[in-house]
């Protein structure tokens, strides 16, 4: 691990849960941990090596001067609780690598090994066909049946069969075999709007989430915003639905016009 990961501290923390969180549909985990980190004094822990993940693409020229490659940040955090419950790691993660995903997932368990985490999160959006002037739902899926319970106590939906890509699902595989506990928590985002980033979908992840760490988190601020967005997707939805009628209705006045101009045409 030594060559792979760089401590900045060695703090004593009481049984923390690791939430891990990389880029993933309607950006839902990340928003989750980002908040987090504004809203808590979480402080540096460790940087993972990315240049053992990554493979750049390309360089950055300023001023005619190339630059050195730049990959993308992998960092831990540590937050103490203060009264007395579990502490939090918080793993951030810019980027998913190409390849390599299942040895980078390895690395962040052992760092949550190292610190004796109790049990991995990981965030994700679940797609429905839900509206998006609906409330998002919370799903919850567990590595171990025992868990089942405690979902269902929380009230987090369990849908079955279903599939979480990337990170965001491949750390909990490998947790797994490592016989760590681990849970993720699906927010519900539309299915026809998964490319927009999802505050909603945050909101509700982050309710369920602060509950089952036992924390308390000041929501309003990502409220809000999510109140702001679901505004603006409405005015994108009505505009879209004026600009949809437009192209295929037309007033009466122009369709008695074309057909003139049709009659005309056949003499």
């Amino acid at each position: 691990m030594s060559e792979l990961v760089k401590l900045y501290a060695r703090p004593k923390l009481n049984t923390p849960n690791l939430i891990a969180a990389w880029p993933g549909i309607a950006n839902v985990s990340l928003l989750v941990a980002a908040y987090l980190e504004k809203k808590l004094d979480f402080k540096p822990l460790a940087e993972i090596e990315a240049s053992r993940f990554f493979d750049p693409i390309g360089v950055m020229v300023r001023g005619s001067v190339v630059e050195a490659p730049q990959f993308p940040e992998s960092r831990f955090l540590y937050w103490k609780n203060k009264n007395g419950g579990s502490d939090v790691i918080l793993f951030i993660g810019d980027d998913q690598p190409m390849n390599k995903s299942y040895e980078l997932a390895n690395c962040v368990l052992d760092v949550g090994a190292r610190f004796q985490v109790k049990r991995i999160y990981t965030l994700a959006a679940a797609k429905t066909r839900m509206h998006h002037t609906e409330q998002p739902k919370v799903w919850g899926v567990a590595t171990v049946p025992e868990l089942i319970a405690e979902l269902k106590r929380f009230g987090l939906l369990q849908r079955g069969n279903l599939q979480i890509s990337g990170l965001n699902g491949i750390l909990l595989g490998v947790a797994k075999e490592r016989q760590i506990e681990g849970i993720c928590l699906l927010g519900e985002v539309p299915s026809y709007a998964s490319r927009v980033e999802n505050p909603m979908a945050a909101l509700a992840i982050l309710g369920a989430l602060s509950q089952m760490l036992g924390i308390e988190v000041d929501s309003r601020e990502l409220a809000q915003i999510a109140t702001e967005t679901k505004e603006k997707m409405k005015e994108a939805a009505a505009q879209a639905m004026g600009e949809y009628i437009d192209l295929f209705t037309e007033p009466i006045w122009e369709q008695g016009q074309e057909e003139e101009g049709e009659e005309g045409e056949e003499n």
